[in-house]
């Protein structure tokens, strides 16, 4: 890594439907001086989430879209190279929000120490960060899962659904998991510890998922949406609750088009006969009060071996876009995240 040249991939075009190489382009710029109050970031780990697709469309969406040509959105894990705040170290270990990029300037807004004796600075992008907060505030602020209820949760192998599962069972409830091929599922069922992985991938996958789930579902966590959903609804009991966390099955949508069938109507009968709670959040909107309590008791569960966690590591910036591209189609296994250094 050059000490004088800063690497980053900024914007190239929006994507139109599944976003491609070309979309993006990989430059070279002055690494940046830090001013009185303010610090240089050498970035040690890129955190790649389904939630950049959206920043880098032109959708309405909950956070504006990035502009053409602005680096890409992301939360990292830096080294404090040079200081001039005087609250922040040379060394120190931070959690930031740097971006697609090996250097950047902060002013300290948003920034958290890290201490690598405690966990592996990595899971601050994963288990012990905004992936694992989501799972946490997601499930228990509306989910609420009950003792002997049974709680369901796509993309179980990924970065926020391997830990609903896991506090579901946390709580007393039976956990069941859905996954895309026989390896991810054999992680879920043995190395996780649900009680169930259907494989969605199987011709079969409706059926198998009623057989998991015998009486029924009572909570539901939504990641994917897409044939996923059109096999949970039916199995939906009254008064379930549906945490609506994201859509990846439809993110690389193009426009809209009239083709197809119109699920919308049969979804809404079910959710008005069944009274079921369906209510979409972003994990910001829960920060602020339960931040620390979740970093409290998620810390206390992986001290006592309760809460495992998987990475999927790829080495160097420049494969970040290729990385991202597969992350929506599925390609990862576990929290996928860019090392740029040691």
């Amino acid at each position: 890594m050059s000490d004088t040249q800063n690497l980053r991939v900024i914007l190239a075009s929006r994507p139109v439907g599944r976003p491609k190489p070309s979309d993006f382009r990989i430059e070279q710029a002055p690494v940046p001086t830090p001013g009185d109050g303010q610090v240089l970031l050498e970035v040690l780990y890129l955190s790649l989430d389904p939630y950049m697709r959206w920043r880098i469309s032109a959708a309405k969406s909950y956070a504006p879209p990035i502009d053409i040509g602005d680096v890409i959105v992301g939360g990292t894990v830096a080294r404090v190279k040079t200081s001039r705040h005087p609250e922040w170290r040379e060394g120190d270990i931070v959690l930031s929000d740097a971006g697609w990029q090996q250097y950047a300037l902060s002013d300290g807004t948003g920034l958290r120490r890290l201490d690598p004796a405690i966990a592996p600075p990595s899971t601050a992008l994963g288990v012990l960060g905004m992936p694992g907060m989501t799972a946490y505030a997601g499930l228990l602020n509306i989910g609420q899962p009950k003792p002997g209820e049974t709680v369901v949760v796509a993309a179980a192998s990924g970065a926020v659904g391997s830990v609903v599962g896991q506090i579901a069972r946390l709580k007393g409830a039976r956990a069941v998991g859905i996954a895309g091929g026989p390896e991810k599922c054999a992680f879920v069922k043995n190395e996780l510890g649900f009680d169930a992985v259907v494989d969605h991938q199987a011709p079969d996958f409706a059926q198998k998922l009623a057989e998991a789930c015998p009486d029924g579902i009572d909570v539901y966590f939504e990641n994917v949406s897409g044939h996923v959903w059109d096999a949970v609804v039916p199995l939906l009991n009254d008064f379930a609750r549906v945490p609506v966390c994201g859509l990846i099955a439809n993110y690389n949508d193009g426009p809209a088009t009239s083709s197809g069938p119109d699920r919308l109507p049969a979804t809404m009968r079910e959710i008005l006969a069944k009274s079921i709670t369906l209510r979409g959040f972003i994990v910001y909107e829960f920060m602020e009060a339960q931040q620390d309590a979740f970093l409290r008791e998620a810390g206390q569960w992986i001290k006592e071996g309760k809460l495992r966690w998987r990475e999927d590591v790829v080495d160097g910036l420049e494969q970040a876009p290729d990385a991202f591209i597969g992350l929506l189609e599925g390609r990862n296994f576990g929290k996928l995240v860019v090392r740029l250094a040691k």
